[in-house]
Formats: structure tokens, C-alpha cells, sequence
């Protein structure tokens, strides 16, 4: 049995949302391929992400100086206990599934902070003498972008900085496998914006059934 972490950064539902949308018959589609597999949604507009702000930083200074974590505040100890249960999901997921619009060329920023809590030394890489080293080697990624533009090639393709981040982001991390599946192009052309939906969706439905 494995395990795919569903990972979506949009603030709307999939009735509204182009990237839920195909998200969704993802999911469905690889339920049905995999019954046997545990899906994990981590919606993160409706989880606690925390920033990695000062009191983050200060905590682990404390932790690594030798200070107990029970005589962190208690807002400390929430900031870095989330942190941990985050990246300690990550790592124990087989597959990724990414799914968010873009937003500015990139993606909402919930997302980046998401990154950030997962992206720990020992956990996610580690540090050798000849320069850091993926340990997630074993793993494979998605990430579904819906965008109303085309960005995936063409002139536009350079502005693109969204999947492209997190295809760098997954080969730190020493996944070897990371596609992309783009919705886009809806904005340009709104008479052909169901089609492109639904051309889409069916991608996704053949991307699911050998995820």
C-alpha cells in the first residue's frame, strides 16, 4: 500500500476552482486505480501553516543550545511542533499530488509555506561534503497548474515559475519523477474554457491510472 499526499493551495472548491477541478478527477481516478492506497487531502488554506518567523527561529536555537522543548512558550512550542508533524507527513508519502492556480507566475503564497516546512536538513535532504543530498529518492510528484494564460511553452514560458520551482524544489529533495499538468489558456480563449477543462481532465484521469 502506498500513500499520495493531495496537496491543494486554492481558496475556492473545485466547482470554481480549473486546478480542483482536474484535481479532483485526479483523485478519483486513482482511487479507483489504487483501493488499496491511502489518499491524505492537505487542503492548506484550511490548515495551520506556520511561518518560519523569528519565534520559529529563536525555538530552535533554544532546542539546539540544549533547552527542553517543554520549557519552550507555548507559542513556541505549537510553531515547532506543527512544523515537525508537517514535514514528518511529507517524508512518510510516497507520492505527491500538487494542485493551485497561478497566481503572479508563481503559486499562492500558503504554498511556499508550506515548502519551507518541509524542507529540513536530516528530513527531506541532508548536508555532505560534496554539497546537500535529496533523501526522498524513492518518491514521484505532480503538480496541476491552472492558469488563464499559456505558460508551458512559447514566449510566455520563461515568465512560468510555479511548476518550475517545484520540479527544482522535488529534485533537492532527490524525487526523480516530477510531471506537470497544465490547465491553462482559459483567459485567452473563454469560449474554449470547457474544453480545456475537460481536455484536461481527461490527462488526468490517464495520469492517475500509472501514478
Amino acid at each position: 500500500m502506498a500513500t499520495l499526499l493531495y496537496v491543494t493551495a486554492h481558496p475556492h472548491d473545485h466547482q470554481t476552482s480549473y486546478s480542483l477541478a482536474v484535481g479532483k478527477e485526479f483523485v478519483e481516478a486513482y482511487r479507483e486505480a489504487n483501493p488499496s492506497d491511502e489518499v491524505i487531502h492537505v487542503d492548506l488554506y484550511q490548515q495551520d501553516i506556520p511561518q518560519i518567523d523569528a519565534e520559529v527561529f529563536g525555538a530552535w536555537g533554544k532546542l539546539q543550545s540544549g533547552t527542553a522543548f517543554d520549557q519552550l512558550a507555548d507559542s513556541e512550542k505549537a510553531k515547532v511542533a506543527r512544523l515537525g508533524a508537517l514535514v514528518d507527513q511529507f517524508v512518510a508519502a510516497d507520492k505527491y499530488v500538487f494542485v493551485s492556480p497561478m497566481w503572479n507566475f508563481s503559486f499562492p503564497p500558503v504554498l511556499k509555506a508550506y515548502i519551507d516546512s518541509v524542507a529540513v536538513a536530516g528530513k527531506t535532504f541532508k548536508y555532505t561534503e560534496a554539497g546537500p543530498v535529496g533523501l526522498l529518492t524513492n518518491k514521484k510528484g505532480l503538480h496541476i497548474q491552472a492558469s488563464g494564460g499559456i505558460y508551458s511553452e512559447g514566449p510566455a514560458a520563461a515568465m512560468e515559475s510555479g511548476f518550475s520551482y517545484l520540479k527544482k524544489i522535488s529534485l533537492f529533495f532527490g524525487i526523480p519523477s516530477f510531471e506537470a499538468l497544465f490547465v491553462e489558456g482559459m483567459a485567452i480563449a473563454p469560449d474554449q474554457a470547457q474544453a480545456i477543462k475537460e481536455k484536461a481532465i481527461v490527462k488526468a484521469k490517464e495520469l492517475a491510472a500509472s501514478f
